[in-house]
Order: C-alpha cells, then structure tokens, then sequence
C-alpha cells in the first residue's frame, strides 16, 4: 500500500512537473498573397527569372524558435518575369510541359521540414524533403525568421525531380545547354 501510494505521489508530482515545463508548439500560416516565391534558372549566355505561387504553407515553433514547417506551391503558376509577349508565353508553356515540370500531371510540389538546427538568435539549418513531379529528394537551405517574416534560399538540382531538358544531354547544342540547378529566394509573411 505504501509503495502504490508513493508510485502516484511521484506519478503526480512529476507528471505535473513536465506539464508545467511543456512549451506548446505553435504553428503560423503563411499568408500566401503577400509571400513571393521567385526562381533563377540559368543557361550558356543568359538566365531566365520568374515567380511561382504558394498554394499553402506554415511555419512550427516551440517557443520563438523554428522547428518545423510544411509548404505547397502551386506549379501552374510558374511564369517568367524577364520577358514579354510571345517569348514570355512561349517560355511559361515550355515550363508547364513534360520537358520541365509537367503541370497537368503535377500541378503542385511540396516541401516538409526533417530537421531544423539553429544556428544563431534568428538563422537555422533546415533539411526538408522536397517532391517535384512525384520525385522526393533532401534539400538543405538557410531560414532566417523575424517576427512575422522569413526568408530562405535554396538551390535545386532539377535532374533529381526528373527535369532533365537541356542538361547537357548528348546530342543538345552547347548554346541549348540549361544549367541543372536553379534558385529559389523565398520570402514569407507570416
């Protein structure tokens, strides 16, 4: 009878201990009308600039800290920003083909953070796990948050999501040649 006693008492004590310590999560949503998405591909004599557009996205805190965050963009919504008229149009047509990231079958991708170390008061290392056209692959990128905004770079091998047109495949003309990876520079407002 004592040591049933002692066992809730101890159950008790420590149980409530660990409530009161307990930091709840926190999970903010990304307000996807005031966030931008831009990309950067680059190739033999020139690059190409556009956006894309958030489908949804949020950010996880324990406390004022980065733990965690989820996001889908909406790939139809991929357009360039360097060029008008025909080429512009024939360009965001290019990018929405099966050359590239296929929007009728894939019309959106997805990144999930794995593991979020910080690194400073407001800088982290984040590993997510980013799915283009039905392909997931590690990415590894830089978070900085303040207050109600973050901002992150990433550069991504296109190859590993199955865009491969123009990658110095054999038999593309050399001034064809689109370079593998491309940046993203994203900026959230939360």
């Amino acid at each position: 009878m004592k040591k049933t006693i002692l066992s809730l008492t101890l159950i008790t004590l420590f149980g409530a201990s660990a409530i009161a310590n307990r930091i709840e999560k926190e999970t903010k949503e990304v307000k996807t009308t005031e966030s931008t998405v831009t990309w950067k591909g680059y190739k033999v004599g020139g690059s190409h600039t556009g956006t894309i557009n958030l489908e949804s996205g949020a950010l996880e805190f324990d406390g004022e800290k980065l733990v965690g965050g989820e996001f889908v963009v909406d790939m139809t919504s991929i357009n360039a920003t360097d060029l008008e008229g025909d080429y512009k149009n024939k360009l965001d047509g290019h990018l929405k083909s099966d050359d590239f990231f296929g929007t009728a079958n894939h019309p959106t991708a997805k990144l999930v953070f794995t593991n979020v170390k910080s690194t400073g008061k407001n800088s982290y290392d984040v590993t997510g796990d980013l799915t283009i056209k039905g392909n997931t692959e590690p990415v590894t990128f830089e978070v900085s948050v303040y207050g109600d905004k973050a901002t992150a770079t990433l550069k991504v091998d296109r190859t590993k999501y199955d865009v491969k047109y123009g990658s110095g495949i054999i038999g593309t003309a050399k001034d064809k040649l689109i370079y593998d990876e491309f940046d993203l520079v994203v900026d959230l407002q939360m």
